[in-house]
């Protein structure tokens, strides 16, 4: 029985991961977050993976508070890039397979069609950087790893967009939500549904795949998508990226292209309002 060790068990996909496991029970699952495997401390991650002694990793883990990654730079550096590489090199090492999380935040949002996963590399936030970097540290440890780029993604786990809306509409009588950033949501339970069907394939094929529901929005659009299938009665209005300044700049286009993982692995994508859907129902 193969053992798959998950990273960020407690993060959405983590969780929808760990919803997922009592499906596949020819694996013998073992879920971490910080407490049990800490990825920050690199000069013990190695040993502690060896008494884990996994023969699958997926590398769920993540900073991901894109803002606060602006000022926490050497946080995001190490668990978005430095134990990547510890994680790949070990897995390289031992017979290990290695799957590993990545985001649309690569791109610098300068496109205007979806990108394919050769498209160029540009991040223009602190986030980004760090997660470019550990998309090469990990090729570069294990060129048999396989690396998902994903976009936008919510659950009915953890603080999402999603159930940020949902609260706030039925708090207040309008919102104001940004309608110049275009790309497409992703359902985490639809992703750990990729991932598993990756792992289940009859073959393994190394490179790098991007994942996330069908659909071309802008958040404002999402919102509004959130507002029908939620039933909320709440005015969304639409403003420019220039009138909600954040800390960390966002790609203003980062539609991922899917068709590499539907052609490699038979993976099929869902429409986003579909998951919308399922997600909302979930949550309640």
């Amino acid at each position: 029985m193969k053992k798959i060790l998950i990273t960020g068990a407690k993060g959405q996909l983590g969780s929808e991961l760990v919803v997922l496991s009592k499906k596949y029970t020819q694996f013998d699952w073992v879920f971490t977050d910080r407490e049990e495997l800490d990825l920050c401390d690199l000069t013990h991650l190695e040993s502690e993976l060896g008494a884990i002694n996994p023969q699958i990793i997926i590398n769920c883990a993540a900073h991901t508070a894109v803002d606060k990654a602006e000022s926490e730079v050497e946080l995001s550096d190490v668990l978005n890039h430095q134990s990547v590489a510890v994680l790949a090199a070990w897995s390289n090492s031992n017979a290990c397979q290695l799957i590993h999380v990545s985001t649309d935040y690569v791109f610098d949002g300068s496109a205007a069609i979806a990108l394919t996963e050769t498209a160029q590399t540009n991040p223009i936030n602190v986030y980004g950087v760090t997660k470019l970097a550990g998309e090469k540290a990990c090729l570069q440890q294990n060129p048999d790893s396989i690396i998902i780029r994903t976009s936008w993604v919510y659950s009915s786990f953890g603080n999402n967009f999603v159930k940020t809306m949902s609260k706030l509409m039925q708090e207040r009588d309008s919102l104001n939500v940004v309608n110049d950033q275009i790309g497409s949501p992703t359902y985490a339970a639809d992703l750990a549904q990729a991932i598993m069907i990756i792992l289940t394939h009859n073959y393994w094929q190394a490179g790098i795949y991007n994942f996330s529901n069908e659909g071309e929005i802008s958040w404002y659009e999402f919102a509004l998508a959130i507002k029908e299938i939620g039933n909320f009665d709440c005015e969304i209005i639409g403003i420019s990226t220039s009138n909600y300044p954040t800390s960390a700049k966002r790609p203003q286009y980062s539609l991922l292209d899917k068709s590499k993982i539907k052609n490699t692995f038979g993976v099929i994508v869902p429409e986003y309002k579909e998951s919308l859907k399922k997600c909302i129902q979930v949550t309640g």
